[in-house]
């Protein structure tokens, strides 16, 4: 945990990344994916509807933004976006951008490059698209996508000129090697966030039995992804209230320096206001040990 804090500090100083996400469009997902409650092969209920209002997103990152996130995100299911959905989206962007000061992501699923630039011209900074697994274990949690397609996506997102958000899912029942695996794969593709999600399994889904992985794992793995990954963002993400609870801080203490607040997909998170006074003690701590 010494090093990653050190080189976390060594190289991104007292950054503390905040961000929030909307599901936007929820639920019949055709791809099967063992983690998730939106999956073709889940059995769980989760919320099914259409791409929400502009409205209703215009609220929701004025509220983002209220509640201290720098960035906000536009989440749907499904593999991918037709054209006319990214054609809307980029409307939404381009409002988004006009009338609330906060950066904007979006994580559609896997698309081509030229999608990404329409969305890059209205206004969109970042894509997220994580990789989820390292190739190797990956065939094991989806079968109707391949991995190489979520790395083109990456790729994609890259040569048009928008930052990228990849990252993945621990306690899978993967290796420590596989995490490994995955971090050096992000390393190459140069990302600028990597988000850690911790699974907590979701009953109905294939992986409702998965025992939850040791909080010793967890926080060397943000160890080891911030001396592989030393200028990125690591971000820790979904399952951090329920799996690290009052833990939550060591993973900043490991070398993470950003966290999605407000919730997630299909899950609450905890009230923002109570992340934002974590977020300040911590880099009180980390501005005390850069001045020793």
């Amino acid at each position: 945990m010494e090093l990653g804090l050190k080189a976390k500090l060594g190289h991104r100083g007292l950054k503390m990344g905040l961000c929030t996400i909307t599901n936007a469009k929820s639920g019949a997902c055709s791809e099967d994916c063992a983690f998730c409650a939106q999956s073709a092969r889940a059995r769980a209920k989760a919320p099914v509807y259409d791409l929400k209002e502009l409205d209703a997103l215009l609220y929701e990152a004025e509220e983002a933004r209220n509640s201290g996130a720098q960035r906000f995100s536009i989440v749907i299911s499904g593999k991918g976006p037709s054209s006319s959905l990214v054609e809307k989206i980029a409307r939404y962007i381009e409002e988004l951008r006009r009338r609330v000061d906060i950066g904007l992501c979006a994580s559609l699923g896997i698309m081509g490059a030229d999608d990404l630039k329409l969305l890059k011209e209205a206004g969109l900074s970042r894509y997220h698209h994580n990789l989820e697994a390292s190739k190797e274990y990956f065939p094991k949690i989806c079968t109707t996508h391949s991995y190489e397609e979520r790395v083109k996506t990456i790729k994609n997102a890259k040569s048009v000129g928008l930052d990228v958000c990849a990252g993945g899912i621990i306690g899978l029942g993967e290796s420590e090697h596989d995490r490994y695996l995955m971090a050096r794969d992000l390393a190459e593709l140069e990302v600028d966030s990597c988000p850690i999600n911790i699974l907590v399994p979701i009953a109905g889904t294939p992986l409702e039995g998965q025992k939850r992985i040791a909080l010793e794992e967890i926080f060397r793995t943000v160890a080891m992804w911030r001396i592989m990954l030393p200028h990125a963002a690591i971000r820790i993400a979904g399952g951090r209230e329920k799996v690290l609870k009052d833990l939550q801080s060591l993973a900043f203490m490991a070398g993470a320096d950003a966290m999605l607040i407000g919730g997630y997909l299909t899950t609450r998170g905890r009230p923002p206001e109570e992340d934002i006074a974590m977020a300040k003690e911590l880099r009180q701590i980390w501005a005390a040990l850069l001045d020793s």
